[in-house]
């Protein structure tokens, strides 16, 4: 029975581990992303696109913020450990990169007609597919401040213990998958998400 109830708490112990990670890889990225912002961005750009390319063209792009995101996180840590790069360095070198974009934000003009016009006209039901990484994904759903809020997140879960580097990699990366999901989801369904603010 002694050894059953160790057994227990070893499961509670790794659910915890598994759980926290999950929700501070959440928590980390996902105000970072912040796919409800993009989606208006992300409307004017399709609005000439059919209704199933535009649904295949969210999924595209949630994919993709999942496999950048993911990929950070796994490779994060060892690019940092490569090049001699300590995680307070990348921490401060990501919060100037989302200051620098929140700050041109606040100072930027409205593009004029032309402008929207004519990017909007870049994407079209042809060439979806190339679009759906540039500049689609990359950067404006997932810029250099998600990446390297990624890569953070990654650096910060690497433990000495393989056993548990494994559960919080695991949580950090279903984590990444799911900031990935919810910006498909919200690019899917944005006309009806913003519909109460047009």
């Amino acid at each position: 029975r002694c050894s059953f109830t160790l057994w227990e708490m070893e499961i509670v112990a790794v659910a915890l581990s598994f759980g926290k990670s999950l929700l501070f890889a959440l928590a980390a990225v996902l105000p970072i992303v912040n796919p409800l912002a993009t989606a208006p961005v992300f409307i004017s750009l399709t609005h000439d696109l059919s209704e199933s390319a535009r649904i295949t063209l969210a999924w595209r792009i949630g994919q993709h913020v999942a496999l950048l995101l993911v990929a950070a996180t796994l490779v994060g840590s060892w690019v940092l450990d490569f090049f001699g790069i300590s995680l307070p360095i990348v921490r401060v070198a990501g919060g100037l990169v989302v200051a620098s974009m929140a700050w041109r934000m606040l100072g930027a003009q409205q593009p004029v007609g032309d402008d929207q016009s004519l990017m909007a006209q870049s994407v079209s039901d042809s060439n979806v597919r190339i679009r759906a990484f540039y500049p689609l994904t990359f950067p404006l759903t997932c810029g250099p401040g998600s990446i390297a809020v990624a890569i953070t997140v990654g650096a910060s879960l690497h433990t000495p213990h393989i056993t548990d580097s494994l559960v919080t990699f695991s949580g950090g990366v279903l984590g990444m998958v799911v900031v990935g999901v919810i910006t498909g989801l919200t690019f899917r369904y944005a006309a009806r998400l913003l519909r109460p603010l047009l």
